[in-house]
C-alpha cells in the first residue's frame, strides 16, 4: 500500500485499516532539554547532528507548548487533557499520581491492535495501582520517582543508591541489575523490543522517555570531556554531555529503523517535557572560556526556563518524521500543545476517542495541509506546586498563563507573542478587552479544574513502594543481571 493512499485512509477510514497497514509510533521525550539545546535552534555550543538530520528530514511544529514541568505534561500527553484534571498539581508529594478515572493512550492503541512499551521515566505514581503495566503498556523498562535515585518522604521514590551507571531498573514488576548508562540502556532496551515486535508483525507505540538530561548532571567521560576543555563548569559539562549522549541514541536508533525497514512505516516523534532546565545550564553566565571571555546561556531569545509560565518554561522542540507520507523541512507555525497529542495518534491509530475526557484536537489534517483549519483557542498553563494543604484557590492567579495564536498572558502582563516572542513589552494596558476575555476564559477553565483536583488531600504514604518491593525481592531471590538485547 503506497504512504499516500494509507494516509487517505487514515483520515478517512480509519477503522478499516489492518494491524499490518498501521504506523508504528515512538514517541522519544527528553527530560528538562527545552526547546533552546538543538543545533538546528541555533545553540552555540552542542553539536547534534542525528537530531540535525531528525529535523530535515521532520515537519517541525515550531510552537508545541507542554506543562513547566514533567509529571503535568506527562500526563497531559497519556489523557488529552490538562494535567490539574488529571489530579496532577506537583511532582511529588502524592500530587503526581495520574487518577484513575482516565483511560490513557496505551489503553486506547490496544484496542486498535497496537502493543506498547514505555522505557526510562514514568513519574505519574509509584504505587502498584498507578503504574504503567497496569495501565496498558505491554512492556515496562522504568525506574521509580522522577529521576534516578530520587526519594521523598511520600510514595515518590526510586531504588535507594541508585546511580546514572549501572542503575537498577524494573523491568515488567521485576528489578534487575544494569550495565551502562542509563540513556544508552533505555535505548537498547526499547529497541530489542521494537524488533521482536517486528517479527511479532504487530503495530508497535514505543515511549522512550529519558531521565536525562535532569539533574544530577552526569554524563559519560566521553560526552563531558569536550565542554570542560572549553571552560565550561563541570554541571554545565553534565548538562550538554548528557543531551550529546541522547543525540548518539537518536542515531543508533534511526540506523535500526533504517536497518529494519521500518522508515516508512514508523513515526518519529521527538520532543522534551517542560523548558529548559536553569540548573545545569546556569542562570546566565555558564563559565569563561580560554580566553577569559564570559560564556551565558542560550535559550533561543526566549524568556523563562523550566518551572515558569513564560514561552521559554514551556515550549519545546517537536519534530515528527513519517517517512514517505509528511513533507520533511516543513514548518507549521500554529500554535499546538501537549493535550494535542493524545487525539493526534489515537487519529493515526484509527482507535476511539474516550468519551468525555479529550480537550485537545488532532493535527494529523494539519500535518498532511498546512491549509487545513486551525481554529484559534485558549490554552492554559498553571505551574501549580503550591504548598500540600494549601487551598488551591488561594493560587489560581499566581503563576498561571494563557496562550492563543497571538498573545500570552502571564499573571497581569500581557504580550504579542507574533511581534515580540521575547516577552519584551507588556501591553496590557493597550489592550484591556484582550486581557478581561483571557482572563475570563481561564477563570472558567479553573471552576472545571478545581473539582478534579482529586490529590489534593491526599495523605502522604507511610511506605516507599519501589523501595519495599526491592528489598522484598532482594530478600526473596536476590536482584539478577539484565541481559541486553541483541541488535
Amino acid at each position: 500500500m503506497t504512504r499516500n493512499l494509507l494516509l487517505i485512509l487514515t483520515l478517512l477510514l480509519p477503522g478499516l485499516l489492518s494491524a499490518a497497514d498501521k504506523p508504528n509510533i515512538i514517541l522519544v521525550m527528553t527530560d528538562d532539554q527545552g526547546y533552546g539545546p538543538v543545533g538546528r535552534h541555533g545553540h552555540p555550543w552542542i553539536k547534534t547532528p542525528n537530531l540535525d538530520k531528525l529535523y530535515d528530514q521532520s515537519t517541525r511544529l515550531t510552537r508545541f507548548l507542554v506543562s513547566p514541568t514533567c509529571s503535568p505534561t506527562r500526563s497531559a500527553l497519556m489523557t488529552g487533557r490538562h494535567p490539574l484534571k488529571n489530579g496532577i498539581t506537583h511532582t511529588i508529594l502524592e500530587r503526581e499520581r495520574m487518577t484513575l478515572d482516565a483511560t490513557i493512550l496505551p489503553q486506547v492503541l490496544k484496542t486498535a491492535g497496537y502493543t506498547s512499551g514505555i522505557f526510562g521515566k514514568w513519574h505519574l505514581g509509584d504505587e502498584e495501582v498507578y503504574q504503567p503495566h497496569k495501565r496498558g503498556f505491554d512492556e515496562v523498562f522504568i525506574h521509580g520517582a522522577g529521576g534516578i535515585g530520587q526519594g521523598y518522604k511520600c510514595s515518590c521514590a526510586d531504588v535507594p543508591g541508585n546511580k546514572y551507571f549501572d542503575p537498577t531498573i524494573r523491568h515488567n514488576g521485576t528489578f534487575v541489575k544494569t550495565k551502562g548508562y542509563c540513556t544508552d540502556l533505555f535505548f537498547t532496551a526499547a529497541m530489542g523490543w521494537m524488533k521482536e515486535a517486528k517479527k511479532a508483525d504487530k503495530p508497535f507505540f514505543t515511549y522512550i522517555t529519558t531521565n536525562a538530561p535532569h539533574g544530577p548532571f552526569i554524563a559519560p567521560p566521553s560526552n563531558t570531556k569536550r565542554f570542560t576543555d572549553l571552560g565550561f563548569s563541570p554541571k554545565t559539562a553534565g548538562f550538554y554531555g548528557m543531551i550529546e549522549n541522547i543525540d548518539e541514541n537518536m542515531g543508533r536508533l534511526m540506523a535500526k529503523l533504517a536497518e529494519w525497514d521500518l522508515e516508512e512505516n514508523t513515526i518519529l516523534i521527538f520532543m522534551s517535557d517542560n523548558g529548559m532546565t536553569g540548573n545545569g545550564a546556569g542562570r546566565g553566565q555558564l563559565g569563561k572560556d580560554k580566553d577569559g571571555k564570559p560564556m551565558m546561556m542560550f535559550n533561543a531569545g526566549q524568556k523563562g526556563l523550566k518551572g515558569s509560565a513564560d514561552e521559554g518554561g514551556v515550549r519545546v522542540p517537536f519534530f515528527i518524521r513519517w517517512k514517505g507520507t509528511l513533507e520533511a523541512g516543513r514548518d507549521i507555525t500554529n500554535v499546538a500543545a501537549h493535550i494535542d497529542l493524545f487525539p493526534t495518534l489515537v487519529d493515526v491509530a484509527g482507535a476511539t476517542t474516550p468519551e468525555n475526557q479529550v480537550e485537545g484536537r488532532t493535527f494529523l489534517p494539519l500535518l498532511k495541509d498546512l491549509k487545513s483549519s486551525w481554529p484559534d483557542r485558549y490554552l492554559f498553563t498553571q505551574k501549580a506546586r503550591w504548598p500540600t494543604g494549601s487551598e488551591p484557590n488561594k493560587h489560581q492567579w499566581k503563576n498561571f498563563a494563557v496562550r492563543n495564536h497571538q498573545y500570552r498572558l502571564v499573571d497581569h502582563q500581557l504580550f504579542d507573542m507574533l511581534k515580540d516572542p521575547g516577552q519584551k513589552t507588556d501591553i496590557a494596558a493597550k489592550h484591556p478587552d484582550v486581557v478581561k476575555e483571557m482572563r475570563a476564559a481561564y477563570e472558567k477553565f479553573w471552576k472545571e479544574a478545581r473539582p478534579l483536583m482529586v490529590n489534593e488531600t491526599a495523605p502522604m504514604s507511610p511506605t516507599q513502594p519501589f523501595r519495599v518491593e526491592h528489598q522484598k525481592q532482594m530478600d526473596e531471590k536476590g536482584i539478577p543481571d539484565w541481559a541486553p538485547p541483541s541488535l
